[in-house]
């Protein structure tokens, strides 16, 4: 078979099989008496074999690699093109994800363009005051899309920069918090941490729901700080987990200022006084969990709270007893 027909049937070009030939890939088998290349059955299947390979995206010199080394292995050829596949998408996929922020932000003009990849760039930069100018500047100078900011406040690690990032995202509206409260769902738990505590910092009604909805989280941490963020904001539904942390000595001390706010609230009040109650019965013989449930009775106003200390300041332990006296004095003073 001629080099043009072949060329026709097998859909690679006159000029590409005479740069095979020039690189030993294949070689016709014959020549005519006119002296034109004539290619046998074998020579096309090579043919075919090559543009096979190819296909897997192997370089010209590894296809010849794999059809004349008898010490070739497969398995490694391919092992390297599925490394080589993950790296070519991982970088299209970053592009893909680059573009559509770019086109989130909504750019009117080139300049508008480069502005916001600039910033794209620097919050991912290694330096961490490079983040954190680039997070102010999201709000004053070139608006980025919300997603970018919850990406980058979700894997920051430096306080400063991450604080900048949250000022940042409390601008956006309730978005922000809507995104923030998928990385509570994230499968590493330093990011469902992040999430949490950057919802915590958000405001509005949307924070306040998303955080509601973490008090039944099966991670405990992200449970805590819910609950933490939600007294604070004066919401009864994190009054159970509030006691229980002051119980566990879990962040104890925060939890019973955030009781204290909630008890301002005179309904709320007694309801929190019968909940330290109820866990000090359950604590009877455990210090210094009974301690600390004592103090926490402190900030709570109410005669419930009064008559709790006055029964406490006869408790068996001498501890408890002696801090139940000085809190219901000093109620007492006031």
């Amino acid at each position: 078979m001629l080099i043009g027909e072949v060329a026709q049937r097998s859909g690679v070009s006159a000029r590409m099989l005479r740069h095979y030939e020039s690189l030993g890939l294949v070689r016709p088998s014959g020549r005519t008496d006119s002296g034109y290349r004539e290619y046998s059955g074998e020579d096309i299947r090579r043919i075919f074999h090559i543009e096979s390979l190819r296909s897997l995206g192997l370089s010209l010199r590894e296809v010849g690699r794999a059809l004349d080394d008898p010490h070739f292995r497969p398995s490694e050829l391919v092992g390297d093109l599925i490394r080589q596949t993950r790296e070519r998408v991982e970088a299209e996929t970053e592009l893909l994800t680059r573009l559509r922020r770019i086109d989130a932000a909504d750019p009117a003009r080139w300049q508008d363009v480069l502005r916001a990849v600039a910033l794209l760039r620097a919050l991912s930069a290694k330096s961490g005051g490079l983040r954190q100018r680039a997070a102010l500047a999201t709000v004053h100078e070139t608006p980025v899309p919300v997603g970018a900011l919850v990406e980058a406040a979700l894997t920051e690690t430096e306080p400063n920069v991450a604080g900048a990032l949250i000022w940042a995202l409390s601008r956006s509206g309730d978005d922000g918090s809507v995104l923030l409260a998928e990385g509570l769902a994230a499968p590493v738990a330093a990011v469902r941490e992040r999430a949490v505590r950057c919802l915590a910092r958000m405001p509005g009604e949307e924070a306040a729901a998303q955080l509601r909805q973490a008090l039944t989280h099966p991670d405990l941490a992200v449970r805590r700080y819910a609950a933490l963020a939600l007294g604070s904001r004066g919401a009864a539904d994190a009054i159970p987990t509030l006691i229980d942390m002051i119980a566990e000595g879990a962040h104890d001390t925060d939890a019973a200022d955030a009781l204290a706010v909630l008890a301002n609230d005179a309904p709320q009040a007694d309801r929190i006084a019968a909940g330290l109650l109820d866990r000090l019965a359950r604590h009877a013989a455990q210090e210094p969990a009974r301690s600390r449930l004592t103090q926490a009775l402190a900030d709570i106003p109410g005669a419930r709270a009064s008559r709790a200390l006055a029964k406490l300041s006869h408790d068996e332990d001498r501890a408890v007893a002696l801090t139940a006296a000085y809190l219901l004095q000093r109620r007492e003073e006031r």
